[in-house]
């Protein structure tokens, strides 16, 4: 079974400390993108957030119609960073692997994610590789259970809580050069990941090319 984690616990200081899952993008909040393309792979999705607050407003915002997510917390079991809440959401889940994504990479393939589902195999992950090493842990695939054990094992061990110290704890990850996965989306407007005006207007021209901007 393949599930899904969508982390969604920030604030955004470069775009003026919006929560940045509901910021407007096209007529809708940021984070429906993500759950509409990881909803048709996935049997079920989580999106983990870091407060009641932001669990309340993402509920309220209507973000999550039609897709069937559920919203956990992240767990006490680590300072917040996005390994805390990568454990928490995959705790959180029945399926045996399950795709990890950031919610403010609204113009992720499905194309891209199906991809790494399917070369997945016997591996433990498969995170995307820039050719400068540059790696994308958040629009990965993980085995579930493996994912977890190493997860909480660097979160309990007291040093860094980089994802590249938990991909190294975690072993047997395949890396896929971003050159093979811009067959499927060239460009790779997938990992656009918005952090400021200027990457929240990036995502508004590729939206309204593709005419998928509500009410415009």
């Amino acid at each position: 079974m393949t599930s899904a984690v969508v982390l969604a616990g920030g604030g955004s200081r470069r775009l003026r400390g919006s929560f940045k899952p509901l910021i407007d993008l096209c007529g809708c909040p940021m984070i429906t993108y993500v759950l509409k393309a990881v909803s048709d792979l996935a049997s079920e999705v989580v999106v983990v957030v870091s407060s009641e607050e932001q669990a309340e407003a993402i509920r309220s915002s209507g973000a999550l119609d039609g897709v069937g997510a559920e919203v956990v917390l992240d767990l006490d079991i680590g300072p917040k960073c996005p390994l805390l809440g990568l454990v928490s959401g995959l705790r959180a889940l029945r399926g045996d692997r399950a795709f990890v994504l950031a919610c403010d990479t609204p113009l992720i393939s499905k194309r891209v994610l199906s991809f790494l589902g399917e070369i997945l195999s016997y591996m433990n992950a498969v995170v995307p590789r820039w050719p400068n090493g540059f790696i994308e842990p958040l629009q990965a695939i993980y085995r579930t259970g493996e994912a977890i054990r190493a997860g909480e094992e660097i979160l309990r061990s007291g040093g860094p809580l980089d994802l590249g110290s938990f991909l190294r704890a975690l072993g047997r990850v395949r890396y896929v050069s971003t050159r093979i996965l811009e067959e499927l989306d060239p460009g790779l407007n997938t990992f656009l990941n918005v952090n400021t005006p200027a990457d929240l207007r990036r995502a508004e021209a590729v939206l309204r090319a593709r005419g998928a901007c509500k009410g415009r």
